[in-house]
């Protein structure tokens, strides 16, 4: 990298730090604090109460204060990542960017606490003090040997789970990293030679992992800056060391390294050379953990070992031994148990959680965050992404579960499918309000054609569809390129075997399907070479047109072009009297709850009539959710203050809903603010018909609608579920193409419940 280079990260990284305010952290109140009520309630004198509670019984500091999601990050600064003993002080914005990734990947709080103490004792008594604040610790950055003293101390001494992650989230993350590698490799622990460069704490603590997953003692061969830890040696030397001393009058890496089958690398730049890679044993497993620059770059390893399996610290290499893939999930998972430690059994659950998902087919969510690369299981993908959201829930589970059967849970879960569900609920930030929909789907067994089937977004929701539903996925594409691109991308799923597909350039229905277009298209200008043409060219047409001869019983499109235009050949095809677009309907999902939004997409200038079927629909729909609905028209007109424009309609619309039986809460028209806000709606109507803030706004022009969907979802962060199309008794729906596979996972759950169900 160029100095230029260097310098322009650089000022990149400090321009992060600083603005838009200095640090990386804030703290924010979870309770309203707006006028005397609150104040009497959250400080004196209503705050004795928790405090009363807390004295009768400890464990109720979990259910009154936010100890049990709070963890502190200590860091003395002695061994800071890559810099050394930097010192206290200067270790503060890595131990906030510790704290950071705890809320990102497992929505824990953090605070960091950075001690100006070096004596390992001393520095254990401060941390033993600080038990009352804190669910549990997480040493960081502290040197060796004194992290083992840390460590071992605050274990004896407190209640609350103590985990260095230098040492076991390094050995978790590698001790799934070698499960995977062995497996890709055809090898088992308890018959692998192991060569080790390294004797720090996190390299004495993945060999203590490699022990507990089954490698022989006698196997493992450490080497540290002085040569082969020996039986005898004296120079630096501490227990942890002389626990792998080996019987032997070897005394040199290059000595040691004939035949290893796995090398472990935890020390420093070139240690390994090419030569020495070469006199491994076959299929070797090279893990290079030294950073920035590693113990031996991936390419010259290959050059010497072409079939080596590698892994690197290194975001830059496949396989990146990462701790973020195990610190946040270990921990979500001890505390919402109440452990009172990490133990083997949860490590080692860890280990197993995180390989077993590599395993497993890559989540659409991974492979969207990290375009481009290969996320198929194999040499170069033995680990996870950080940012697979699948994590939480597998990991997370199964360190709660080897919690409670090791007996240090002190509340267990009842239900571990349950909290799983909630795990995975936080960060599918759909899931939850998505469940009920998913569980009326699986009580049918509908067929839901796909028209843009090549679509990876598709495929990955294919394959969500197969492991998640009881729905058939039907795919319109060319079987070919549906073939190349499961296998590109990693799915198990094939076409044929695991679902239909429809070749518009060859399939035997091809003149049954022009015929039926033309039939229905005849009188409307659309001649039979036209039709054979659509049939050959058009997948929506052709999803219609299987749909409409009952050969899909619900189709899904829109996945990229423009709405109307794919909406037009549904409409063509299965429009009728009693089908007919209503509107589209959006649950755009907020901190605070669901929002739907409606007209987004069908009707620029919708009639009264439209509005009103579009707010009967909305409510519909809003219940399978689980949500009751309370609409609001909304418009630039207030109450009747404007006589002409949206609000007229808006208007009409609310006096045909007075003409009928509907037992939904609606009012209007209103501004949206009014819409929102109770008390400003009660100041402008007392009394109106419209209990609370609504959570369905209707508006009387798509553009008002469709611009309120997107500032929700670009600037609110929220998530959409839908377009839904209404009106069109769950025959079609018509996508954006922004929609993501588990958004597709989502309208097909949607599309996969027969429509009598919600009417």
């Amino acid at each position: 990298m160029s100095d230029t280079s260097n310098e322009s990260l650089r000022q990149a990284a400090l321009f992060y730090h600083e603005n838009p305010k200095p640090g990386k952290l804030e703290i924010r109140a979870t309770k309203p604090l707006a006028n005397g009520r609150d104040l009497s309630r959250a400080y004196s004198p209503g705050v004795a109460e928790a405090c009363l509670e807390i004295k009768a019984d400890e464990a109720n500091a979990a259910r009154y204060t936010a100890r049990g999601n709070l963890v502190a990050v200590v860091s003395n600064g002695s061994a800071v990542l890559g810099l050394g003993n930097i010192g206290a002080l200067a270790s503060k914005p890595v131990m906030e960017g510790k704290a950071v990734l705890f809320k990102k990947f497992a929505n824990i709080d953090c605070f960091d606490i950075e001690v100006n103490e070096s004596d390992p004792e001393k520095l254990a008594e401060i941390v033993c003090a600080l038990e009352p604040t804190f669910g549990a610790i997480n040493l960081e950055d502290i040197k060796a040997p004194d992290c083992f003293i840390v460590e071992r101390i605050c274990r004896e001494r407190m209640n609350i789970p103590v985990f260095h992650d230098d040492q076991h989230g390094t050995a978790i993350v590698v001790g799934a990293a070698a499960t995977n590698a062995l497996h890709v490799a055809g090898k088992n622990f308890e018959d692998v030679k192991v060569v080790s460069t390294g004797g720090g704490a996190a390299g004495i603590a993945c060999l203590n992992m490699l022990l507990k997953l089954g490698v022989k003692r006698e196997n493992i061969w450490l080497c540290d800056i002085h040569g082969l830890v020996y039986e005898g040696r004296a120079e630096d030397m501490n227990p942890q060391k002389a626990a792998f001393a080996q019987a032997s009058d070897k005394r040199t890496l290059d000595e040691v390294i004939d035949g290893a089958d796995l090398f472990l690398g935890l020390s420093g730049p070139g240690v390994l050379k090419p030569e020495q890679v070469g006199r491994m044993a076959s299929r070797p497993i090279v893990f290079a953990l030294a950073n920035p620059t590693p113990e031996i770059l991936p390419e010259l390893a290959r050059e010497a070992a072409p079939d080596a399996i590698i892994a690197t610290g290194r975001s830059d290499f496949p396989n990146q031994v990462n701790n973020v893939l195990c610190f946040p999930f270990i921990f979500r998972g001890a505390l919402d148990v109440g452990a009172t430690e990490i133990n083997d059994a949860m490590q080692v659950a860890c280990v197993e959680g995180i390989a077993a998902l590599a395993r497993a087919t890559t989540s659409a969510e991974a492979a969207a965050a990290y375009q481009g690369e290969q996320l198929t299981f194999g040499a170069d993908y033995l680990i996870p992404k950080p940012f697979d959201p699948r994590l939480s829930g597998v990991v997370s589970t199964a360190v709660a579960r080897a919690a409670m059967e090791t007996g240090v849970a002190k509340r267990p879960v009842a239900d571990l499918d349950a909290y799983k569900h909630k795990l995975d609920a936080s960060v599918y930030k759909s899931a939850l309000l998505m469940r009920p929909v998913f569980e009326a789907a699986r009580t049918a067994s509908r067929r839901i054609v796909f028209a843009e089937g090549e679509d990876e977004r598709v495929l990955r929701a294919a394959q969500a569809i197969l492991e998640e539903t009881t729905e058939t996925p039907i795919l319109i594409g060319r079987p070919e390129v549906i073939e190349a691109r499961c296998e590109r991308h990693g799915l198990e799923i094939r076409p044929t075997r695991d679902f239909k597909i429809v070749n518009p350039n060859d399939d035997p229905r091809y003149r049954d399907y022009w015929g039926t277009y033309h039939q229905i298209m005849a009188r409307r200008g659309v001649t039979p070479d036209l039709a054979r043409a659509i049939m050959r060219t058009n997948t929506t047409a052709i999803g219609a047109v299987m749909v409409q001869r009952g050969e899909a019983d619900s189709m899904i499109c829109g996945t990229f072009g423009e709405f109307r235009w794919h909406l037009n050949y549904v409409t063509q095809v299965l429009g009728d009297e009693a089908h007919s677009p209503h509107g589209a309907l959006s649950m755009m999902i907020l901190e605070d709850g669901p929002l739907f939004i409606a007209d987004t997409h069908v009707h620029s200038l919708p009639t009264p009539d439209q509005l009103a079927q579009t707010a009967i629909g909305a409510a519909r729909h809003a219940r399978r959710f689980g949500v009751e609905p309370r609409i609001a028209f909304c418009s630039q007109s207030q109450f009747g203050n404007q006589a002409e424009g949206s609000g007229k309609r808006l208007r009409e619309a609310i006096c045909l809903l007075d003409a009928m039986e509907t037992d939904f809460q609606y009012e209007g028209e209103m501004n949206l603010d009014a819409a929102l806000d109770p008390d400003l709606r009660d100041r402008l109507l007392p009394g109106g018909r419209l209990q609370g803030p609504a959570n369905v706004l209707i508006f009387g022009h798509a553009d008002a609608a469709s611009a309120t969907r997107n500032i929700l979802k670009m600037k609110a962060g929220g998530l959409e579920v839908g377009p839904i199309l209404m009106g069109m008794g769950n025959l079609a729906h018509v996508v954006t193409p922004g929609i993501t596979a588990r958004g597709l996972l989502n309208m097909a759950a949607i599309a996969g419940t027969p429509v009598e169900r919600y009417g």
